[in-house]
């Protein structure tokens, strides 16, 4: 997400203009390490988004981004474009939310069900242990792509959300068991997935809700 976000806000501010802790709080991540932004602009020189010339300070974006590219963090009427912010684990909880933005999702508005693109984001699942959930009638299975409306407040009883706990990422059924003071991310699946239990104290971050499935091409 960091990657996306340092995007978006190039749309809005040169970021030339602004110190890494500046960018940082922009993006809404006061806290973070000012050489993780500057590892993921870096990144995004690398990956041709991009034009970062440091002997003029000038810090924009590239002239050259490619053609499947262009409509990033943009509206459009019936095709939105989604960045791809890597991969969730779908069962045990095994996979690190270090961000791999990977490209772009171009996707009709009608499949995602919104009018807008605000706040998306697609990740492809892992595993197997959300296949009984569904979204529109269509189920989470390996491979699928989820799209995910950012949304860090608490979600609702029964909810799927994207959920980072210690660094790795996961897509559960979020309950909260307030007569046990607890939390449990439930996976919804046909085989036999153990739930996790936290505490409301514990280090987890909810990333976002589940809101669409892109299924995979059947072979």
């Amino acid at each position: 997400m960091i990657q996306a976000r340092l995007l978006e806000l190039s749309n809005k501010e040169n970021l030339a203009g602004l110190s890494l802790r500046e960018m940082g709080r922009q993006i809404g991540l006061p806290n973070e390490s000012p050489q993780k932004i500057k590892h993921h602009l870096l990144q995004l020189q690398k990956k041709g988004f991009l034009t970062i010339n440091r002997a003029k300070g000038m810090m924009d974006r590239s002239s050259s981004e490619p053609d499947w590219a262009k409509g990033l963090l943009k509206k459009a009427r019936r095709l939105f474009s989604i960045p791809i912010i890597g991969t969730a684990s779908c069962g045990p909880l095994t996979i690190f939310a270090e961000e791999n933005f990977q490209g772009f999702l171009r996707v009709s508005s009608k499949l995602v069900g919104l009018s807008k693109p605000d706040g998306l984001f697609a990740i492809r699942a892992d595993g197997s242990s959300m296949n009984r959930a569904e979204i529109d009638g269509k189920q989470i299975e390996d491979g699928d792509f989820v799209i995910v409306k950012k949304d860090e407040s608490l979600p609702e009883n029964n909810e799927m959300v994207l959920v980072i706990v210690d660094d790795r990422a996961t897509i559960k059924r979020f309950i909260k068991d307030e007569k046990n003071a607890q939390i449990i991310l439930k996976a919804d699946s046909s085989y036999d997935y153990e739930p996790i239990h936290l505490h409301p104290d514990d280090k987890f971050f909810v990333n976002g809700k589940v809101v669409g499935v892109i299924k995979r091409l059947s072979e």
